[in-house]
């Protein structure tokens, strides 16, 4: 949407993530202390004739996007019956 909206030549993207569970002992980066902690690697293939700026900002706009905020802040999930 971003890339049609600013008019850069993207074709196509493909997302590949990976979802595991670490230590955080074994975290320099982590706030939590003691168990274990879901880590999510990630890769982006951007497509088209792009040049490095726009590559650069296509990648900035992919942390802005709310499902990657979603998952970057504290979350809380509150069920109920319906």
């Amino acid at each position: 949407m971003y890339a049609e909206r600013k008019e850069i030549p993207l074709d196509a993207i493909e997302i590949r993530l990976e979802h595991g569970r670490v230590h955080t002992d074994d975290c320099e980066d982590c706030e939590s202390e003691g168990g274990l902690i879901d880590e999510i690697h990630g890769k982006i293939r951007l497509d088209g004739d792009l040049d490095e700026a726009q590559r650069e900002r296509l990648m900035y706009i992919a942390t802005r996007c709310p499902v990657h905020r979603t998952l970057t802040t504290e979350t809380k999930i509150r069920l109920s019956e319906a």
